[in-house]
């Protein structure tokens, strides 16, 4: 059951400390009081092609920060990744912009998430035209200063780019696309420090296309007779309208979650294929590939990937499903969205900017 509380009350809520801070818009909430969360019968899969990536405990910078990069797959299936878009720095009024934690697309539009550091759990969405941007033949550099030089195409790249509000993001690395309703949607996984969360209670925002804001948002709990589970990291959609995230609650192990996810009503359940090795410490994000159906599980320098469908019912997949790729740069891997021709958008920060991948199946 779903209780529907009015903008008002929720304002309320938050001067309380009941619920997240919300920002000046009116803003609804739905309160969703079935646990969320189903647990069943697991099974370990030894995905023996995935090889388990160590975070590195320094990331590096781009090699070129005014200039185009490259991230080079150096094991497993082959992927070079080429840089399409320098990120304005400083934003919009110089703004901070140096952040990003998140990016999605539907082909038309790439979304891109800021979380300034010293927000604490807020942030803003930036949306590029990429269309726009490629009938312009801007380069990576002139996208880059749009705002600090005055130049002809820089004017053109500014009108191609849509600065929103802030509002309450929590961490923000969840921003996807459902390609079943064409909506944005993210969690609102607000922490108290790095991976720690402020509640067990969590909030997914449907996200407006064009003013950039929640729409509404749902809270609920990942609950179960088993205990509790702490999702929000990342999250992905298939073409079907299914959502997907994925967790490393200790080891190296994988566990793969799947639901759907509505105004009203929100469920997951715990996918019965465990995957033995995961592809490295951090939890950086997810995509879903609509030209080969295919799930990726991005840590930072590697990438495993495995067939949504097979994740149905039982499981069907096996170990000859899961594909891996381990690249060179010790960047840190934000997000990962794909194209629907298949061609994959890597986010990638320090500094900050987005490559595009060579290949549509990997």
């Amino acid at each position: 059951m779903v209780k529907r509380l009015t903008w008002w009350l929720v304002l309320v809520g938050a001067v309380l400390g009941m619920l997240p801070a919300v920002s000046a818009q009116a803003l609804t909430t739905y309160h969703q009081r079935a646990w969320g969360l189903s647990i069943g019968r697991t099974r370990m899969l030894n995905d023996y092609h995935v090889h388990f990536v160590k975070g590195p405990k320094r990331y590096n910078h781009a090699t070129r920060l005014h200039g185009n990069n490259t991230i080079r797959s150096v094991q497993g299936a082959h992927v070079n990744f080429a840089t399409k878009i320098l990120f304005p720095y400083p934003g919009y009024h110089n703004q901070a912009w140096g952040n990003p934690q998140s990016a999605t697309t539907n082909g038309r539009y790439l979304y891109v998430v800021y979380t300034p550091t010293a927000w604490h759990n807020r942030g803003r969405i930036v949306r590029y035209d990429l269309k726009r941007l490629d009938q312009l033949g801007a380069s990576p550099r002139e996208i880059q200063t749009a705002y600090s030089r005055s130049g002809d195409i820089q004017k053109a790249v500014r009108k191609a780019v849509k600065v929103g509000p802030a509002f309450t993001t929590g961490h923000g690395q969840s921003l996807a696309y459902n390609w079943h309703d064409h909506q944005l949607y993210m969690w609102c996984d607000r922490e108290k420090s790095p991976a720690v969360p402020t509640s067990m209670y969590g909030y997914i925002q449907q996200i407006s296309s064009s003013k950039l804001v929640p729409h509404y948002r749902t809270r609920f709990r990942l609950r179960s007779k088993k205990g509790d589970v702490n999702g929000g990291h990342v999250l992905a959609f298939d073409k079907y309208g299914n959502a997907y995230f994925w967790s490393r609650p200790g080891g190296q192990s994988v566990r793969i979650y799947k639901g759907r996810i509505s105004r009203h009503h929100m469920h997951f359940r715990l996918t019965h294929q465990v995957l033995r090795r995961g592809p490295g410490t951090h939890v950086q994000s997810m995509g879903y590939n609509p030209h080969n159906g295919r799930l990726y599980l991005v840590a930072d320098d590697s990438i495993a990937s495995l067939p949504a469908k097979k994740l149905n019912g039982k499981g069907r997949l096996t170990k000859n499903d899961v594909k891996w790729t381990r690249f060179s740069p010790r960047r840190e891997f934000e997000g990962l969205a794909f194209l629907p021709n298949g061609h994959a958008l890597l986010l990638s920060n320090h500094n900050p900017e987005v490559l595009i991948g060579d290949r549509t199946s990997w």
